[in-house]
C-alpha cells in the first residue's frame, strides 16, 4: 500500500519540477522582477494583517474568547511579513545593482571591441607566418 501511494507520488513531483520556473542565475532583470513580486505579495498580506488588527483593536468584544488568539496570529504574521519585506527588498537592490553592473559590462565589453584595430602592423604578430 505505500509502495503504490509513493510510487503515484514519484510522476507528480517530476511533473511540478518540469512546471516550476526556472531562472538562470545571472538573469538579474528576472530576478528583480521575481523578488518585486514577492514584494508586491508581501504588501498586500502585511496590509491584510494590519486591517484584521486594527479590527479586532476598534471591537474586541465581537470576538469572544477567540480573540485573543486572534489578537497574537494577526501580530505574528504581520512581523513575518515585515521580516520577509526587508528581505526580498534587500534582494530586489542587490539583483538591480547587479543587473546595472552587468549591463555597464556588456557595454563596455562592446565598446573595447569597437577600437580594435584587426590589421598586423608588425608582421611577426600576425597570424600567417608564410605557411
Amino acid at each position: 500500500m505505500k509502495a503504490m501511494k509513493f510510487s503515484a507520488l514519484i510522476p507528480l513531483f517530476a511533473l511540478s519540477l518540469l512546471a516550476s520556473p526556472v531562472v538562470a542565475d545571472n538573469d538579474h532583470e528576472a530576478l528583480v522582477k521575481h523578488y518585486g513580486n514577492l514584494v508586491e505579495e508581501a504588501k498586500v498580506r502585511l496590509q491584510e494583517n494590519r486591517r484584521i488588527l486594527e479590527e479586532y483593536e476598534d471591537h474586541p468584544y465581537y470576538y469572544g474568547r477567540q480573540g485573543q488568539d486572534v489578537r497574537s496570529h494577526a501580530s505574528a504574521n504581520i512581523r513575518e511579513y515585515e521580516k520577509t519585506l526587508k528581505e526580498n527588498l534587500a534582494n530586489v537592490d542587490l539583483h538591480r545593482r547587479m543587473a546595472v553592473a552587468q549591463r555597464n559590462d556588456q557595454t563596455n565589453k562592446t565598446e573595447v571591441g569597437l577600437n580594435r584595430d584587426f590589421t598586423a602592423a608588425n608582421p611577426e604578430y600576425s597570424d600567417s607566418r608564410g605557411l
